[in-house]
Order: structure tokens, then C-alpha cells, then sequence
């Protein structure tokens, strides 16, 4: 019964990697009749090549900054949301929180695109129409662009999480709160001594999947980073695999800088799981 979804994973998941691997030893380009093998030249230039250096840094920044604001914030709403009497209620909001995750995310960065406009975006109108603050160019300024991207990302991201840490909140028995209750502890000190430690399991994966999802994502760059930004300070590693692969035509490198963040992921999903280590029942 495991031999077809063995099959499946052997075909879209173990084989892309192998042909990824054995690409990047080679000057691969799809449209040319001989591709001569430079066995390790593609990642010997990873660290000679300055736009790589800069997606790298630009990564990590987007990924750290965003996850770490992400999932402290998806902590906050979702207990907020736990705390509400009417169950009806904490549904509605729920499903207001998840609708940006509905919609594509191409689609909504493309919006959002408006929104950032200099001149016309409403987000700079009321900057200086409400708060009297002069407009930003959010897009076309090396300072702000990453900024715009993060802000965009929170947006379309954290209902998932918020759902899901609601959810593992409901799943924590009352008796601990009503223990607590009885010790009149206050809601900080229920937060961070019943909550937060009986949410280890949820949390321990809404961190990796967070952080994971973070490292691949790339619609909104396509979309907002125009060709990685002013100054490349918009460029991340998906962007210039895809700039690499489909614009240039020069998959071997492509497949090496595809292969770095690979690593990247499993080392970070290593370190995480080590840490987040979880070994209890209620």
C-alpha cells in the first residue's frame, strides 16, 4: 500500500534533487547543443559572485525578520482570539484573519503594488493626508523595499498560523487555568507558564513550517522587487535561481545557487528541530 506513495516522492522529490545536483556540475544551457562538464566551477563562483552574497543577506534578513514577527504576533491575535466568550465570535474573526491566505499570492502582492505607489498609493495618502508625514517610495528606495515586502508577507501570511496555534490553545485542558484561577494568576503569568510551555508540539511546527514556507517564497518579490529591487536590495535566492534559470539561461548555476538553499533549509530545519525538542503528553 506505501509502494505508490513511495513512487511519487522517489519521482517529484528524490530524482529533482539528483538531476539538480548533477546539473550544477555542468555549463548547462537548454538551448545549446553541447554542455561541457565543469565539475565544481558553479559553486566555487557562489562565493566570488557579489549578487549571490546580496540574495543570501537579503534572505536571511526577510526570513528571520518576518518569521520572528510572524509567529509573535500569530501568538498575540490568536490569544486574543482563545479569550473570547462567544464562540461565534472567535470563529468570525478566524475566518477574517484567514482570508488573505485564500487569495493568490501573486495576485494580492499585485494590489499591494498599488498601495505602495508613490504618488497614488493609499498608503502614502494617508501618510500625509492623516499623519502629515512625507510619502515613501516604498518600491524604488534600496531603504524601504525590503520593509514593503515584509509588511505585505504579514499581511497574507498569519492567518494560517493564527488557526492553527487557536486551535492547539483550545486543545490545552481548563483545569490548568482553573488551578490557576485559584492561585489568582493573571493572564500574563497564565500566558507564559501554562500556555506557552503546553503549546511546545504547535508551536515547534508552526516555527519550522514558518520559517521553512519563508525560505521559498516568491511571488511577492517578483511582483514588488521588480528585478531584484534598486541596488539588488530587493533580491533573494528564489528570485535569482528563477533570474538565472529562465532569464539567462544558465541552469547549471542556477542548480547550484538551488542547491545552497537547500542546504541552507535542511541546516536551519536541523538546528530548529534540535532545539524544539518536545517530549511530553498532558
Amino acid at each position: 500500500m506505501l509502494t505508490p506513495i513511495i513512487i511519487l516522492f522517489l519521482v517529484f522529490m528524490i530524482v529533482p534533487i539528483l538531476a539538480g545536483l548533477v546539473m550544477s556540475m555542468y555549463d548547462y544551457n537548454p538551448l545549446r547543443a553541447e554542455n561541457p562538464f565543469i565539475g565544481l566551477d558553479n559553486f566555487i563562483k557562489l562565493f566570488h559572485d557579489p549578487i549571490f552574497m546580496k540574495s543570501l543577506k537579503n534572505t536571511l534578513v526577510f526570513v528571520f525578520v518576518t518569521g520572528t514577527v510572524n509567529i509573535c504576533i500569530c501568538l498575540v491575535l490568536a490569544q486574543l482570539i482563545c479569550s473570547l466568550r462567544w464562540s461565534k465570535l472567535r470563529s468570525a474573526f478566524r475566518v477574517i484573519f484567514f482570508m488573505p491566505c485564500v487569495a493568490p499570492l501573486i495576485a494580492s502582492a499585485t494590489v499591494w503594488r498599488g498601495l505602495y505607489s508613490t504618488n497614488y498609493g493609499l498608503i502614502n495618502v494617508f501618510l500625509e493626508n492623516v499623519l502629515h508625514i512625507p510619502g515613501i517610495n516604498w518600491l524604488g528606495s534600496p531603504t524601504f523595499i525590503m520593509p514593503a515586502v515584509i509588511i505585505f508577507t504579514l499581511w497574507a501570511d498569519i492567518g494560517y498560523n493564527i488557526i492553527i496555534l487557536s486551535a492547539g490553545m483550545d486543545g490545552i485542558p481548563k483545569e490548568f487555568y482553573e488551578a490557576a484561577d485559584i492561585d489568582r494568576a493573571g493572564r500574563v503569568k497564565k500566558f507564559f507558564n501554562i500556555t506557552l510551555p503546553l503549546l511546545g508540539r504547535t508551536l515547534s511546527f508552526v516555527i519550522a513550517m514558518t520559517f521553512i514556507s519563508h525560505f521559498q517564497m516568491f511571488a511577492q518579490f517578483q511582483a514588488l522587487a521588480f528585478r531584484g529591487g534598486p541596488n539588488q536590495s530587493g533580491n533573494v535566492l528564489t528570485y535569482y535561481i528563477y533570474k538565472t534559470a529562465f532569464v539567462s539561461k544558465d541552469m547549471g548555476y542556477a542548480s547550484a545557487i538551488a542547491l545552497a538553499l537547500f542546504l541552507l533549509i535542511m541546516i536551519f530545519t536541523v538546528i530548529q528541530q534540535r532545539l524544539n525538542k518536545v517530549d511530553w503528553g498532558y
